[in-house]
């Protein structure tokens, strides 16, 4: 229990005893007092005027003396019109720090048999090409947000929907039949997510020449993107796969196959995973089943020219397609027979999509229709709706000259970490192998962090120089504290640093650190009600200035008062946890030296 719930709960005790108030936590709300006064915390006592029937100073006056009599973290308190301001015992201080060391997992709640099952599906990706910025910031937002909700004690199954079927990937597969003369991955040394990309990007060249073709006969241009040869056999070749044709289906499995293993690597050098992967290709079926379903139940209308629709008017909205007159699917539909999937599979209690902010019409429309369809969380479903993602012009030059690939960003990464150690001269007493080590999780907790820490909703734009600086908001700047903690204990190993029953008095930045330390929970669950993975990128750096600013004006190694030495020790070791705890909620490693 931190600080703030202990005197909280004090107060709301005090308010009971002295005025027969039942006081809400919203009126309880306490905050760090400010720096020109003396106390810890200050308590606004406005919301017990009226009960009190006294002036704000008299309540405060007497809440203020109730606590110091009631409360033993209270010690002392000063009254500033209606703000009462608390002074902390040392004593409790201490008793808190003592309770952060004790706990390997502080501010995290613990999952339990019967605790909320949350789904979060992120990535998405198209079977047809690699992927890219846009999926990097999904990939890293969907991660963290799962490991967040599971530190709130929910349990937690991370999704994934592959979108492996329709044109776009008959495309790649006509231009690998038509140009490819049997290349694989394995004959061309490319990733097999590359390979496929390459030849989406082939078709589309060769389409374009034959529709100028077609235009400079005389034909229009929006006739001529139907008619041209490409598209048509591209169009055939869906037919068929439609229909279950063995060469086309053989053929789909192989490339596919190819892209999977190139999208497994790029995930594992990302470090996100998922629990369980589900593929367009399997659930567009169940869609479909489930709006015939619907329109025998009247929730749905059919249309003079066949295709389905729902009519939303009601709920302020249009009406949306559901199945088109040839009775082929739309992604609503799909999404439709995914959620009937994982419901089979799984008791979800939530389910969160993390989706980019283009999207968010299409889900206040799939909440409404999953409601109707009678699936429980329907409702309640989350977006957790995001903003683009952009580089600096020029920057970097992507592989398909369109989009920026999540592996050359991923590679630009790692090597800048490694170019600026060895430049800074932090590289100087490792070997090779521990160079390359050291880079990787610096330069993607540089890429990681820069991302994270900006709030999701947002545009963002992604700067890979200003990310790997060991200075400032960045990842870089909270690795190399947590290494230079890390290189501190080592140093102190063998010392006893258990607390004393008479430690020497704190510092005011001492304390200023083990608050901050304390407020590391509340800032947990903050994050999942927000699903703000941002606010715990804040905290981490947060804290991390705190302990430099304390380790600036105190020494720990050097310190001659051996009491005082234990609890700097013990400051040390619980920040470097928190912090390696904090991280780990946004997917990014700390090293142990750096």
């Amino acid at each position: 229990m931190n600080i703030e719930t202990i005197i909280s709960q004090a107060a709301g005790e005090a308010v009971k005893a002295l005025y027969g108030m039942e006081a809400s936590e919203k009126m309880l709300q306490l905050q760090k007092t400010r720096s020109e006064f003396e106390g810890n915390l200050t308590l606004v006592v406005f919301p017990f005027v009226k009960a009190a029937k006294k002036s704000p100073e008299q309540t405060a006056q007497e809440i203020g003396q109730y606590l110091v009599d009631n409360c033993s973290a209270v010690e002392k308190f000063n009254v500033v019109k209606g703000f009462l301001n608390l002074s902390i015992g040392e004593g409790a201080w201490l008793q808190l720090l003592q309770a952060i060391d004790n706990d390997d997992n502080f501010g995290k709640k613990t999952v339990h048999e019967d605790s909320p099952l949350v789904m979060i599906e992120y990535s998405s990706p198209n079977t047809n090409k690699p992927l890219h910025l846009g999926h990097v910031r999904n990939n890293l937002l969907g991660w963290s947000l799962a490991q967040i909700m599971e530190a709130n004690g929910n349990k937690v199954v991370k999704t994934n929907i592959v979108n492996d079927r329709g044109i776009h990937i008959c495309k790649s597969m006509l231009a690998w039949l038509k140009y490819g003369n049997g290349e694989t991955p394995e004959s061309s040394g490319k990733k097999g997510d590359h390979l496929i990309g390459d030849y989406y990007v082939a078709f589309d060249k060769h389409y374009r020449e034959e529709i100028k073709e077609l235009v400079a006969q005389g034909m229009d241009e929006e006739k001529a993107k139907q008619e041209a040869p490409l598209i048509k056999e591209a169009h055939e070749m869906l037919v068929k796969w439609e229909q279950n044709d063995p060469e086309v289906r053989a053929l789909w499995e192989k490339m596919n196959n190819w892209v999977y293993a190139g999208f497994d690597e790029t995930y594992k050098k990302m470090g996100v995973g998922f629990d369980k992967i589900y593929y367009e290709s399997q659930t567009y079926l169940k869609g479909k089943a489930k709006v015939e379903e619907g329109l025998a139940k009247g929730l749905f209308e059919r249309h003079e020219d066949n295709s389905v629709w729902a009519d939303l008017t009601n709920e302020g909205l249009d009406q949306k397609l559901l199945l088109r007159s040839d009775g082929t699917s739309v992604y609503m539909t799909q999404d439709i027979g995914t959620a009937e999937m994982r419901f089979q599979d799984y008791p979800i209690d939530k389910m969160i999509y993390v989706v980019g902010n283009e999207q968010n019409y299409h889900f206040q429309v799939l909440s409404i229709l999953l409601d109707r369809l009678g699936f429980k969380w329907g409702k309640e479903l989350v977006h957790f709706s995001y903003g683009m993602v952009e580089l600096p012009n020029g920057k970097m030059k992507s592989r398909e000259g369109t989009v920026v690939d999540a592996d050359d960003l991923m590679e630009l990464m790692v090597e800048d970490a490694y170019k600026t150690s060895m430049e800074l001269g932090k590289f100087d007493d490792m070997t090779e192998d521990e160079r390359r080590e050291i880079a990787r999780v610096v330069g993607m907790g540089a890429l990681k962090y820069f991302i994270l820490k900006v709030d999701a909703r947002k545009n963002m734009l992604f700067n890979p120089e200003e990310s790997i600086d060991f200075n400032g908001n960045t990842g870089p700047f909270i690795q190399y504290t947590y290494a230079r903690i890390r290189s501190i204990l080592r140093k102190a190993e063998g010392t006893n640093y258990s607390l004393t029953s008479n430690p020497s008095p704190l510092t005011p930045k001492e304390i200023e650190l083990i608050q901050k330390m304390s407020e590391f929970g509340a800032a947990v669950e903050q994050a999942g009600k927000d699903y703000s993975p941002s606010g715990i990128a804040n905290y981490c750096y947060e804290l991390t200035k705190v302990f430099n600013q304390f380790y600036h004006d105190f020494s720990i190694l050097n310190e001659p008062d051996e009491q005082k030495k234990a609890v700097r020790l013990m400051l040390a070791k619980n920040v470097a946890k928190i912090i390696k705890n904090g991280m780990g909620l946004l997917g990014i490693e700390v090293p142990e030296r750096m």
